[in-house]
């Protein structure tokens, strides 16, 4: 009853505007959480008060430890998806200025802005209308506006986006090159994750949709179609699609499907409940599209030698 309670005062916080403090509750409920049950809700919590804040790096933080606890999920990975759609939007919308590119290293957010390896300037502020509300880059760039100099840990998502991006082969290929470098890799791999956590969602909805009627088979097929429709709006063609569908449902057995529909909770106590989500988002990410994406850049290089050099020998 406590902890129905602490939920209710949190989201009723969150709802009024002072995510701090459901932030607060939450941690606490956090930390004397004793089983997976009390894990997921938590977890959902959190979710919704960082929902509340449109902060897509937090969204994304919490559907991957919900995964974690319940990877047969389908709602789960229906919302990750959509997470990474949010975040491929404020990315499309992040401007890379002009800077000398033979700078020294320096990693600032003083100016709102990143300098990577090279001296390449990125800003974190999106375009926006006078009206329109904070993003989630420009919470992160005024949380860490008062430090002089943080390196690129201080966020899972950034890291892995920019400061694990790739480099353009030359400088000489000049400023313009390596913006347009940098924005297409980056959207291309949260364009991959964003596909492939559709797909996993579809596979999911597809093989539980047998043994539902009613409202609950209406609501499934409902969630079956605006994944396709997404899914086709992402323009992957239909070999790298399929692809992704044999990648993303490698593990999934009925049996196994089955266990984690009964809703089995683990009493294991708070000191082992950590170790059940994942440590990072990195981590998180290399484990399900790590390979995924090795698999579709050397399909996408086979794919257009088969097709385009036979007609440029010709």
């Amino acid at each position: 009853m406590r902890r129905d309670v602490q939920e209710g005062q949190a989201r009723c916080l969150s709802r009024l505007g002072r995510h701090k403090e459901a932030l607060d509750i939450a941690e606490k409920m956090r930390n004397s959480a004793t089983n997976t049950d009390h894990l997921t809700m938590v977890l959902n919590l959190q979710f919704a008060i960082y929902q509340g804040l449109e902060n897509v790096e937090k969204k994304i933080m919490c559907l991957q430890q919900l995964i974690c606890l319940h990877p047969f999920n389908p709602w789960y990975w229906k919302l990750l998806a959509e997470a990474y759609m949010s975040l491929l939007q404020s990315l499309s919308s992040l401007v890379v200025p002009e800077t000398n590119l033979n700078q020294s290293e320096e990693v600032s957010l003083s100016d709102s802005s990143f300098k990577t390896s090279t001296g390449r300037g990125i800003s974190l502020q999106p375009h926006r209308s006078d009206g329109q509300k904070e993003g989630p880059w420009s919470s992160l760039a005024t949380e860490t506006k008062r430090e002089n100099a943080v390196t690129c840990s201080s966020s899972q998502v950034l890291k892995e986006f920019l400061c694990t991006s790739e480099e353009p082969e030359s400088l000489d290929e000049g400023k313009h090159a390596a913006s347009a470098s940098w924005e297409q890799n980056t959207s291309k791999k949260v364009e991959i994750k964003a596909c492939a956590s559709f797909i996993r969602a579809r596979l999911l909805l597809q093989l539980t949709q047998w043994q539902q009627s009613s409202f609950v088979l209406e609501n499934n097929l409902k969630a079956q179609k605006d994944i396709d429709e997404k899914v086709a709006g992402l323009g992957f063609n239909e070999n790298s699609l399929l692809l992704m569908t044999k990648v993303m449902g490698q593990d999934l057995i009925p049996e196994k499907l089955k266990e984690e529909f009964q809703g089995e909770v683990k009493c294991i106590g708070p000191s082992l409940l950590s170790s059940l989500v994942t440590a990072s988002a990195t981590e998180f990410e290399i484990k399900w599209f790590g390979n995924l994406q090795d698999d579709l850049y050397h399909f996408d290089r086979q794919f257009y030698s088969d097709i385009y050099l036979p007609l440029l020998v010709t």
